[in-house]
């Protein structure tokens, strides 16, 4: 048998050749039968969308066609992504809303221009390091620190796309909050998922009596699919952020029933203030890109964990020849989480708020790293836990875990004169805080900080300070080609597991050439730095013990993404995929 020397530099030098021979490495995979996506998952390809002009792919269908709609109004990219979210946040209220944060990449065709934009909340000013700690010092279970006022951070959503359309929007603001505020009035028709997780009961804080109860379980029963579900208060609010712009929810009667909301709860109050909403910026980074084969690939730069952490993976994986491998094969599978644990085990300790913590982005991102870190692999054996790599100059700090929740949302969307959105929103928990004001709910994504400060005599990067912001792992992400054309927007739902479907949906779609449908079809596999994740009720179940036998602690588990993705090819067809594990629906025109 090989020695694992041989064997990692065998696949090594595969790497290194397609490094050097990118035309080479990016030719499509040849078509073969083994690479018929239904035959490899075992699960029901939903239908692909495809358009010459526009195509909207997002997480509810009501959504979806609020943005397809604005889109045939004339409206480009930006216009048709507020539509949707405004939708969003009254027909999938537990994944995201104004009362939360996001992340939006925006492609400018024109300008060929890649644009970030940072949504992300921020912690009040009056916050402590000890914010989730008992009176004796011990730290809160985090199911506790969830519900009520002290998780919640200043919203961001509505102040982003504020500055996005001022920017780059082209019809009137107040247009875009016509369909939702429609179906808040007249009512829309309560999802399967929605009533699922109403009944399951995964946030504590949604039976407690309040705003949120009384809307969830109407006469004291739960809502039901089918249900006709009107929202009349956030009818009024969206009617007044319409007229008036973010000034009616950062500092008006909204603002003051959200610190009332934060500042009052009983047992776990938090301090909010009216400087605190009024003082919100949203922030335009700087997109964080590194090539992948022939490609670029871009993302969201800290405080999202995200961008980072899927490109320096994929930098890794490209020095090993995945396109000449099987589709979810052992082989494939081994490589792909043994450089997922090598990327987190980095993410843990250096990323969190930039504008608080100097992040060694471009040293992450350093080929020589990639190389190096791809040399601890080896081909047969699972590598145990990871170490964060020695970045030279970089600050020593502790690593840090948080326990995001998968209640987020993504949505992707491609205008008729090539203008790319790709945003991935979010409340955190599902139902977020669980407290609800003016019809939408408060997000708890304050929970995302480290709930110790430090550890072992040194600082945690992602420890909670006065402005800061949660490192998030949300990863709206864009592909490129070698003439810096955009040809692939994708991004999901799923806490830290996000990193890895968007992992392995890119190679899906740039190593084995799926299509975008096929791609989100597949089922999920990855590894955090700890046991490596199969899908239950997938193919994927038989090669536990394969895995196992290679060292892998192995859990078969509901790994319930929720990606939207769009593709674009060399004669401009869209073609728009949408999650089957979830509600979500592509649409174009």
């Amino acid at each position: 048998m090989p020695s694992q020397a041989t064997n990692t530099a065998r696949l090594l030098t595969a790497g290194i050749i397609c490094f050097t021979l990118l035309s080479a490495c990016s030719k499509p995979a040849p078509e073969r039968e083994d690479r018929d996506p239904e035959a490899a998952t075992g699960m029901t390809t939903q239908t692909e969308a495809s358009s010459q002009r526009f195509m909207v792919s997002a997480a509810n269908r009501y959504a979806t066609d609020a943005g397809a709609k604005i889109l045939a109004k004339g409206g480009n990219a930006i216009d048709a992504a507020i539509a949707v979210q405004m939708v969003l946040n009254l027909v999938e209220p537990q994944s995201s809303g104004i009362g939360g944060g996001a992340f939006l990449l925006y492609w400018d065709q024109a300008k060929k221009e890649l644009v970030t934009f940072d949504g992300r909340e921020t912690a009040p000013s009056d916050v402590q390091p000890n914010l989730f700690r008992h009176p004796d010092g011990k730290p809160m279970k985090w199911i506790e620190a969830v519900v009520g006022g002290k998780s919640v951070g200043v919203p961001g959503v509505l102040k982003m796309f504020e500055q996005d359309h001022q920017a780059y929007g082209s019809l009137p603001w107040e247009s875009l909050f016509e369909d939702a505020i429609t179906l808040s009035e007249q009512g829309f028709s309560v999802s399967p998922r929605l009533e699922k997780l109403v009944k399951a009961d995964i946030n504590p804080g949604l039976k407690r009596a309040g705003a949120a109860n009384d809307y969830f379980f109407p006469n004291q029963k739960a809502i039901v699919a089918g249900d006709k579900l009107t929202n009349p208060k956030l009818a009024k609010a969206l009617h007044k952020i319409a007229k008036e712009g973010t000034k009616a929810f950062y500092r008006g009667d909204i603002a003051k029933h959200i610190i009332e909301a934060v500042n009052g709860h009983a047992g776990n109050p938090g301090t909010l203030s009216m400087a605190d909403l009024g003082a919100y910026q949203a922030k335009i980074r700087p997109p964080v890109c590194a090539a992948y084969r022939s490609y670029r690939i871009c993302g969201m730069a800290p405080p999202s964990s995200g961008g980072l952490t899927v490109i320096q993976t994929m930098q890794i994986l490209s020095h090993f020849d995945l396109p000449a491998m099987k589709p979810l094969s052992i082989e494939s599978i081994h490589l792909i989480t043994q450089a997922q644990r090598l990327a987190f085990a980095d993410r843990n300790l250096y990323i969190a708020d930039n504008d608080f913590v100097a992040v060694p982005t471009a040293a992450l991102l350093d080929p020589a790293y990639a190389l190096s870190r791809a040399k601890l692999i080896n081909p047969n054996q699972d590598m145990g836990k990871a170490q964060a790599g020695n970045i030279k100059g970089a600050t020593v700090w502790t690593t840090s875990t948080s326990p995001e929740l998968p209640s987020t949302s993504h949505y992707s969307i491609i205008d008729q004169q090539g203008n790319g959105v790709s945003v991935t929103t979010s409340i955190e928990m599902a139902f977020g805080s669980s407290l609800m004001v003016d019809g939408f709910l408060l997000n708890n994504q304050l929970t995302d900080f480290s709930f110790a400060s430090e550890a072992n005599g040194s600082q945690i990067a992602n420890s909670v300070q006065a402005g800061k912001r949660p490192r998030s792992s949300m990863a709206p992400t864009m592909v490129f080609d070698k003439n810096d054309q955009l040809i692939m927007l994708i991004g999901s739902p799923g806490g830290s597991r996000i990193i890895n479907y968007v992992i392995e949906t890119l190679v899906a779609l740039l190593d084995w050439k799926l299509s975008i449908q096929h791609a989100i079809n597949l089922p999920h596999f990855g590894n955090r730095n700890g046991a490596t994740d199969l899908e239950q009720n997938s193919i994927l179940e038989g090669m536990k013990e394969q895995l196992e036998a290679m060292g892998h602690i192995v859990n078969i588990r509901d790994l319930n993404s929720g990606l939207h993705g769009i593709t674009i090819d060399s004669k401009g067809l869209l073609k728009g995929g949408a999650d089957p594990r979830r509600e979500g629906f592509s649409k174009g025109s």
